[in-house]
């Protein structure tokens, strides 16, 4: 049976499960206690382990496998979630990432994992050497290890306490059942027959059900009360065959307690500087274990089912050929509407109107169809978030809302890494260590805000974090101290501009280099590749109570609003979104101020570019001109004017690359088709201003 078929599918899926096992591993470190969470991370796990043997990687198959086992020992209450195992599962899913994304570029999934699997093996065993033991540790007369953790409810240590009490002897028995026994659940039975022929056994683990069901692996433990001497009693079991080992603790009322307390602190997860993660989106609830269960038996009903699903997954050069289409479908609608203009007939003419609003509508379906949810960006940053939070041994709050906000394709897949290289500078440099934060009278926790809304035809999307701020004077005399300004224009810049310093190429506030940032790389890339996008991004810093980086993105780049312009014979589009206004000044109006052309605008002089001069229009001179029209172009807070020859109107336009035809023209961010079948080149506003 050929697979390759399939291989696309295999991928997409897994990158699913292995997204869905991220976010709900880290629903799981914030309430270990929810096994609901646990079973719904078992069963991704489950299915991507089916999905890798069926498609024949054996060694994701085999990795997940080890992972599925620690998980039915979660969910089975066998085992408790700990640090150690937390940081052991995301190693594990770090290393299944590698091996999807090796398998995408045509390879077969290989990796050594062997170091995670061994720590994966020495967790189900109980033997795991990198935290706290999973089982009690053997009181003040001996060392020896307990190879299960038995926790007591008030009623059994009560019952151990009091027999204490009355005389009789109690012991904490650990008994291991030889490997190579082929009956173990038999021998557990004949332990626990002898054993209750002397006395009587409080509380046990496994549970004496799951041992009768042969459900553990080699060992159990137990509290049993007796009157016989630990030696008769060892020596009773080690007499039964296929036992490898009896080890038995006696118990006064202090190492009783001891002991009770060791096993809870064995069990229980540590507080540790892992980051709280939540997100404005419904989550699973943290219920006790029989909400869960009742709620499984509900949703197994037939009126619970759940709905078949809705969607289909659609290959993205499929959508890129759509949009492709009805780009051309545009630019006939245009030249129909001017025809039918010129013609004057009114048949015609009620044709293309209609025409024009079925193809609006059909404009906004595929656009639609193009947009997805920033989310899919987000999901990737809890995780970052919380392996950068543990290596900068800081606890962090990342507070995720706005997730479903939508956005065009073509962005989504631009803005990943200029968010990744803030969210990093926001945790390295924003939030300040715990110790600063409590000595400023802060909570040890800080909070990054990560928050994405519309506003007109953009989106916006925040970073904040409740760190110690920008100070303007520091700031500046790294920036001074690095040659990026000198100290008179230092001294001439407003805030705002001294908060953009941080984006100049090589600058660096970080007292030392790190892994994470203070390599001087970074903040400008986000800044060129935000840009590049048509977006901008300010900063607003209040020094000692944070900093909050705002990117501006326009919704889509592949439709956009443009007003045509005239130069001479030839056409331009200006994009609305960079349009502050239209206007038309006197030649007397245009200044010239230490050999750069000005004009007053609103109070206040702007730059004056003539565009015939830019592009050296040959049959267009606006020196000529008594009066000239102008556009005011904004980036920023920054404007321009741009003075032009003639307005031709507003328009929809399709956006179409260069390619590699030209060579990249300053000035110029793409061309389009007009109506009539010319080309118009459409002008790039955040070029003209610097």
């Amino acid at each position: 049976m050929d697979m390759n078929q399939y291989l696309s599918m295999f991928i997409d899926e897994s990158n699913d499960h292995l997204q869905s096992l991220n976010e709900n591993m880290l629903q799981l470190e914030a309430n270990p206690e929810d096994l609901g969470i646990v079973q719904v991370i078992f069963r991704s796990a489950h299915t991507l382990k089916g999905m890798a043997a069926t498609m024949g990687f054996e060694d994701l198959a085999s990795l997940t496998h080890k992972m599925e086992n620690v998980l039915d020992m979660v969910r089975n209450e066998k085992l408790k979630m700990q640090d150690y195992i937390f940081d052991t599962m995301f190693k594990s899913l770090d290393a299944l990432e590698t091996m999807v994304q090796d398998i995408t570029g045509g390879g077969e999934g290989k990796a050594d994992v062997s170091s995670i699997v061994a720590s994966l093996q020495a967790i189900e065993s109980g033997e795991w050497t990198g935290g706290s033991a999973p089982a009690a540790k053997a009181d003040k007369q001996t060392n020896s290890s307990i190879s299960n953790a038995v926790e007591l409810d008030e009623f059994q240590y009560s019952v151990l306490d009091q027999s204490i009490a009355e005389g009789h002897r109690v012991f904490y028995v650990d008994v291991i059942v030889s490997e190579h026994s082929q009956l173990k659940g038999v021998r557990a039975y004949m332990v626990f027959d002898m054993l209750e022929r002397s006395g009587e056994v409080v509380k046990a683990y496994p549970s004496v059900q799951d041992i009768e069901q042969e459900k553990f692996e080699r060992s159990f433990s137990l509290y049993y009360i007796t009157t016989k001497e630990a030696q008769e009693l060892e020596k009773g079991i080690m007499s039964i065959s296929e036992i490898e080992s009896a080890k038995l603790i006696q118990l006064d009322q202090e190492t009783l307690q001891q002991m009770t307390n060791q096993v809870a602190a064995a069990v229980a997860v540590e507080e540790a500087p892992a980051p709280v993660i939540s997100k404005e989106a419904p989550a699973l609830d943290s219920k006790p274990q029989e909400e869960g269960k009742a709620a499984s038996t509900k949703a197994a009903t037939p009126k619970q089912a759940a709905a078949p699903s809705r969607t289909i997954r659609v290959d993205i050069e499929r959508l890129d050929v759509l949009m492709n289409l009805f780009s051309e479908l545009l630019i006939d609608r245009s030249r129909l509407e001017q025809l039918a203009s010129e013609t004057g007939n009114n048949d015609l003419s009620d044709t293309v109107a209609h025409l024009s609003r079925v193809s609006t509508d059909l404009q906004n379906i595929v656009l639609k169809l193009r947009m997805v949810p920033v989310d899919t960006v987000f999901n990737r940053f809890p995780r970052m978030i919380r392996d950068l939070a543990k290596t900068l041994d800081k606890k962090i709050d990342l507070v995720i809302t706005g997730a479903e906000t939508e956005l065009d394709r073509t962005v989504i897949d631009e803005i990943g890494d200029p968010l990744v290289h803030l969210l990093r500078n926001a945790v390295d440099h924003g939030v300040e260590s715990i110790s600063e934060r409590v000595a400023a009278g802060k909570p040890e926790l800080g909070t990054v805000n990560l928050r994405a809304f519309h506003s007109g035809n953009h989106v916006f999307i925040e970073i904040e974090d409740d760190g110690k701020g920008i100070y303007r004077d520091k700031l500046l005399q790294t920036a001074i101290k690095r040659g990026v300004v000198t100290e008179e224009q230092g001294a001439k810049m407003s805030d705002d501009e001294v908060n953009q310093l941080l984006f100049a190429p090589g600058f660096s506030t970080a007292d030392k280099i790190s892994d994470i940032s203070g390599r001087g790389v970074g903040l400008d890339v986000v800044k060129s590749k935000i840009t590049s996008l048509g977006g901008n991004v300010t900063i607003t810093s209040t020094p000692g109570k944070g900093t909050n980086f705002s990117v501006q993105l326009p919704l889509t780049l592949s439709i956009i609003a443009a007003m045509l312009v005239r130069l001479g014979s030839e056409k331009y589009a200006v994009p609305l979104s960079s349009i502050v206004e239209t206007a038309i000044v006197q030649r007397e109006q245009v200044r010239n101020i230490h050999g750069n052309k000005m004009i007053t605008f609103r109070e206040s002089l702007i730059p004056y570019l003539s565009l015939s001069e830019v592009f050296g229009v040959p049959d267009f001179n606006d020196a000529d001109e008594k009066e000239t029209e102008i556009v005011v172009i904004r980036k920023g807070e920054r404007l321009a004017a741009v003075a032009v020859e003639e307005f031709i109107g507003q328009s929809e336009i399709v956006l179409k690359s260069m390619g590699t035809y030209l060579p990249t023209i300053e000035g110029i961010s793409g061309a389009t088709i007009l109506g009539d079948g010319q080309v118009a080149l459409i002008l790039d506003p955040n070029a003209f201003i610097k």
